[in-house]
């Protein structure tokens, strides 16, 4: 019987952990603060914007809501774009995407900065990611698999890993990851022939394939630590379900994450800490600019 690696032990330590950086930046006169940028009035971004707000606010981090327009022009939002990016008092930008028809959502995307792209989805994030260096931040999802192997002490060190799925939001990103902290990773994908093949020798499977229960025991081993990131509609089940087979799956392996309650609680806590993250490198950038007066 596997151990499963839920989600909520893990939310409470970031938000511990988050709740004291808070604290010692606002002595310091600092407000973290996170600026939503909403175009239009879609019923998903609405729910999306007024979880993020709750999560925000719970841990002390202001937010400053920039609702726009739908018929709002490229100008116009590009000059948006800018005035977030050189407003010192905003430290994370969480701009909703896609964008309404008519707008160029890649040109939005590569106007925001780095530095305050705490979604991680601008070339100089992901560039970051792959040099493993404090450029922008790694997109949420990825880096929150990486939170649960963290907590739950999983050993990356030498270890055989695989990532189901090369998508830049989380497969080839994670994969990165994964490679700097020294495990030796596998990338399969809808091309990759006898997937089963590759994941049932590995210690460590990242799954997000998106589709339902595909990953069943024959893809497993009884040493193997999976973190399921997919999120599938399950009719069967009337809600959502990862993709693995958790039934006959859960038997054989030796953890894994549920769905729901495992990776997608963290992932939204990470876009969060990114906002705290990028308030004390900008408390850092600034001392050093003062200390080279």
């Amino acid at each position: 019987m596997a151990k499963i690696l839920k989600g909520a032990p893990v939310v409470e330590m970031l938000n511990e952990r988050m709740t004291e950086d808070v604290r010692s930046l606002k002595e310091k006169g600092i407000v973290p603060t996170l600026a939503i940028m909403r175009v239009g009035e879609r019923p998903e971004d609405l729910s999306y914007e007024k979880g993020a707000t709750k999560k925000a606010e719970a841990v002390g981090v202001a937010v400053r809501h920039v609702v726009l327009p739908a018929d709002i022009t490229q100008q116009a939002l590009d000059n948006e774009i800018m005035k977030l990016n050189g407003n010192p008092e905003i430290h994370g930008v969480l701009m909703f995407r896609p964008l309404p028809e008519g707008l160029d959502g890649e040109r939005a995307r590569r106007l925001l900065s780095p530095e305050k792209d705490i979604d991680g989805c601008t070339d100089g994030s992901l560039a970051g990611v792959f040099t493993n260096s404090e450029v922008g931040f790694p997109p949420c999802t990825a880096q929150a698999a990486l939170e649960v192997l963290d907590y739950y002490k999983v050993p990356l060190r030498g270890k055989r890993a695989a990532v189901v799925g090369r998508s830049l939001v989380v497969g080839r990103c994670v994969a990165m990851m994964l490679m700097h902290r020294d495990a030796t990773v596998s990338i399969c994908h809808t091309k990759t022939e006898d997937v089963a093949s590759v994941t049932s020798r590995c210690d460590v499977v990242i799954t997000a394939a998106g589709q339902l229960h595909y990953y069943g025991k024959e893809y497993a081993n009884e040493s193997q630590t999976i973190i399921d990131v997919g999120i599938n509609w399950d009719e069967a089940k009337g809600g959502i379900s990862g993709d693995v087979d958790f039934e006959t799956v859960e038997p054989v392996v030796k953890a894994l994450t549920p769905v729901p309650g495992g990776v997608g609680a963290v992932t939204s806590c990470v876009l969060i800490s990114h906002v705290v993250e990028a308030a004390k490198r900008a408390m850092a950038g600034a001392a050093e600019a003062a200390e080279r007066e």
